[in-house]
């Protein structure tokens, strides 16, 4: 088949029956031996229907650029062996940071994406966003150093907040656990000090990327549940991350909860599911009947130890989610359900008081083949999928073919 054919139908199948122009130049042999479609020339040259000339100009862009390279040859058969070749997932680097309430974990990743080395800091997000992104910048230089990699090397920058945000911009907006960074230029804050594609995201949408992409890519329905400080939701639907008309889709963690009204929240409404059942609000709640917890990885440890009113808490805190997500499940319906962040370490309980009020409270044809699982990246899951947001910009057929084309004007 013509690849423009090929990806045409790709295209139309991923973006809901639009019809747009679809990319032939290098980039699009990038994407059939990155997806493993094709090893050698001759199966790149069948797949596009181009001249031999034609595809031998592209591969020699993409092997000049670093992106592919011989990896051996195929037995021959009679005549000149085939080369094969394979990306080169250590031509760059991405730098990744997941910038939560009370902490910052930086990364460094090659692309495919595996972690080469990663840091964690403990640092509250109201301590401001040049104070806060001035020490995830210090820790890319870091791991950029500890990976015997350069600033060169770096094809991108990843970040994820625990924001709503803004996504074509990169800035948060009216982040309700985070004071101080409304508006504030994430985005173009790394672009400045770094010289390079950057992308911002809700940390949550980063987790359900770096979930689907690395463990469930074979389902194109999915809610990722992040329980920690907040709560909040990323929604993958027909494979692709849904962020709404303006970014702030999935913010579970505000539908309110009847049964508590009297309870107030930091966006400034009442009853919200996250000032309830919110790893922070369950500390809270313990702290105030004498039991000492600061945030919810002291709940969790408490329910480690044996703590009955921490297990009780983390079990009804389910509970309330399963109730919030039984409406998410009737209105989305998902194939699967990823529950990560600190409380979801407190697996038996969260589980059971969300199963408890989920499969009740929604339609059987819902949750008839629904599962709910843990997450399989745990405290990784937004930097990789920072780090494959990046990849998947980046090396996009356009944007490698907008590179080669600016290297070669360049020489």
């Amino acid at each position: 088949m013509d690849l423009s054919l090929l990806l045409h139908y790709h295209y139309v199948a991923r973006n809901g029956g639009s019809t747009q122009p679809v990319p032939s130049g290098a980039g699009a042999v990038l994407q059939l031996i990155r997806s493993g479609r094709a090893s050698t020339r001759a199966e790149v040259a069948t797949l596009t229907g181009w001249a031999r000339s034609t595809v031998a100009q592209r591969l020699d862009a993409l092997a000049a650029r670093g992106l592919i390279h011989r990896v051996g040859e195929l037995p021959s058969t009679g005549g000149r062996p085939a080369t094969m070749l394979e990306f080169n997932a250590g031509v760059g680097v991405v730098l990744a940071a997941e910038v939560g309430a009370t902490h910052v974990r930086a990364a460094i990743t090659d692309l495919t994406p595996t972690v080469l080395e990663d840091v964690t800091d403990e640092i509250s997000a109201t301590e401001g966003p040049e104070r806060v992104l001035s020490l995830v910048h210090k820790r890319f230089e870091e791991l950029l150093h500890r990976a015997g990699r350069t600033a060169g090397d770096v094809f991108g920058i990843g970040v994820g907040v625990a924001a709503p945000v803004e996504f074509p911009a990169g800035r948060p907006i009216n982040p309700p656990i985070m004071p101080g960074w409304h508006g504030f230029e994430v985005a173009a804050w790394f672009r400045e000090r770094w010289r390079v594609p950057v992308l911002v995201d809700n940390e949550v949408n980063m987790m359900a990327v770096g979930e689907h992409a690395t463990t469930w890519s074979d389902q194109d329905e999915l809610l990722c549940i992040k329980v920690s400080t907040g709560i909040g939701c990323g929604i993958i639907s027909r494979g692709q991350i849904h962020r709404g008309a303006h970014g702030g889709a999935g913010d579970i963690g505000h539908i309110r909860v009847l049964s508590h009204d009297d309870v107030g929240c930091h966006c400034g409404n009442i009853g919200c599911l996250e000032a309830v059942a919110g790893g922070q609000a369950m500390a809270d709640t313990l702290a105030s009947d004498g039991i000492p917890a600061n945030n919810s990885r002291d709940v969790v440890r408490l329910v480690d130890e044996g703590n009955r009113e921490a297990m009780q808490l983390v079990r009804q805190g389910g509970r309330l989610l399963g109730e919030a997500l039984a409406s998410a499940v009737n209105l989305l319906g998902p194939s699967i359900i990823v529950i990560g962040g600190d409380i979801a370490q407190a697996e038996e309980q969260l589980f059971a008081g969300v199963r408890e009020t989920i499969y009740p409270r929604s339609l059987p044809l819902a949750t008839k083949h629904l599962r709910i699982v843990r997450s399989q990246l745990s405290d990784r899951a937004a930097v990789i999928g920072a780090a494959v947001t990046v990849i998947e910009h980046t090396l996009s057929p356009d944007s490698v073919d907008a590179t080669l084309a600016e290297l070669l004007s360049d020489g």
